[in-house]
């Protein structure tokens, strides 16, 4: 940011600690790889409708059904947002308020699930998500939660044990969609159990969404009663949240996102959605979402090759999750060597993992931000190889440094949209 603008900033002269911590922040950004599978980088347009003047306005109901007046305009907004998600995804409803995907989430098991219900979805520790029923979420303490997993020998979806279960305990739902798995997901196979047993199926897309979009990975709305997302991963749109649902439903998650659990939406939110889909209804999105899989098995292979043992063998999507146990060392360690390299990522614990979940056995990696600073193939196999030059002496410092040095002249040639 130049000294001009710090000089006539709002915010540099208002608030100059916040200022500095988002200058801060912007270079961590531009200077490291950002590599956490649910991270990404929005276009500047995205960046510009969620800092605009609709964050003044209130905006409780629906288009054309306000609690409020002075809607016209953000009702449009709204409803282009809607009426963009329906036709990227091919879905008959739409409900673009939640604030982030566990709004999303919580509007499907209130829609469907009454206290103390019982729903099957995947353990958190072979790749689900915390409101896939983790104990201490609001998922797992309101609801029966049964946990389906992987095979050990090949870290795949188990659907026999899915089948089994489901057969067991005649859940009302059944949940599909992970947040740590490498693979792509078999939905119709979902929805075939789901209708043996009457359950409704909902599938939790948010961090293949964008992959779905571009038509790449396999659209569970084709088969599911319920699906939603968050909108900043592959989707890299605003951190937010979505219900898409068929229109027998649309009544029952509309009251249940509002009034139900929230108030007022995100007006700013809502409109850089929009945008987002936009953005994801274009021909190039198709091109971006390629690459991200392309990236993505150029990086496992630069690792495999390095002896990191990747979860499943390999990765179809986004994502590969990383036993850096291979290599005599902890998820927690690795995280960190890599951070102080310039090289963002987050520890992960892996299928049947016998570490505990705040040092674990892997990390978990993803290519989406990259792939949005315009990094192809070529770029993956230096990015690997820094990978691999941290991992293998985690605390030499002159290591981590020369890599910190080398990406941040790299990263000069792959600017960040809206930064630089």
């Amino acid at each position: 940011m130049s000294a001009d603008l710090a000089t006539t900033s709002p915010l540099a002269a208002t608030d100059p600690d916040i200022w500095n911590v988002i200058q801060q922040e912007q270079g961590r950004q531009t200077n490291g790889l950002e590599l956490i599978a649910s991270e990404n980088y929005t276009s500047a347009a995205i960046l510009q409708a969620a800092g605009t003047v609709l964050t003044n306005k209130y905006a409780e109901g629906y288009p054309g059904r306000r609690y409020y007046g002075g809607c016209e305009y953000v009702d449009v907004a709204e409803s282009l947002a809607r009426d963009r998600a329906c036709q990227l995804f091919g879905a008959e409803h739409a409900n673009v308020q939640p604030h982030a995907g566990s709004q999303a989430n919580m509007a499907v098991y209130m829609s469907v699930l009454k206290p103390g219900d019982t729903f099957l979805a995947m353990n958190l520790a072979h790749g689900g998500h915390l409101t896939h029923g983790m104990h201490l979420n609001f998922s797992g303490q309101l609801y029966n939660a049964v946990h389906y997993g992987v095979r050990e020998d090949d870290h795949r979806i188990d659907f026999d044990q899915v089948a089994k279960l489901a057969r067991e305990h005649k859940p009302a739902l059944i949940v599909a969609g992970a947040s740590a798995y490498p693979r792509e997901i078999e939905h119709p196979r979902f929805a075939e159990i789901a209708e043996e047993v009457g359950a409704k199926l909902m599938v939790d897309m948010a961090h293949y969404s964008g992959l779905v979009a571009a038509g790449i990975h396999d659209n569970p709305v084709k088969v599911a009663d319920f699906v939603t997302s968050t909108t900043h991963k592959t989707l890299r749109g605003p951190r937010s949240g979505m219900v898409l649902c068929r229109e027998q439903y649309a009544k029952d998650v509309d009251k249940t996102v509002f009034p139900g659990l929230q108030g007022g939406p995100l007006m700013h939110v809502v409109a850089a959605k929009a945008v987002c889909f936009h953005e994801a209804l274009q021909p190039q999105f198709k091109t971006y979402a390629e690459q991200i899989v392309a990236n993505a098995r150029v990086l496992a292979e630069t690792l495999i090759a390095g002896g990191i043992r990747l979860a499943s063998g390999g990765t179809d999507n986004h994502l590969m999750l990383c036993d850096v146990t291979a290599i005599d060392l902890t998820g927690k360690i690795a995280e960190n060597a890599l951070d102080r390299a310039g090289i963002t990522v987050n520890k992960n614990m892996i299928p049947y993992d016998a570490r505990k979940p705040l040092d674990p056995s892997g990390i978990r990696i993803g290519t989406a931000a990259l792939t949005t600073r315009g990094m192809k193939e070529d770029a993956m196999r230096k990015v690997g190889a820094w990978i691999l030059d941290v991992l293998k002496a985690p605390e030499d410092e002159a290591v981590a440094q020369r890599v910190r040095g080398e990406i941040a002249e790299f990263a000069r040639d792959y600017p960040v949209p809206g930064i630089d």
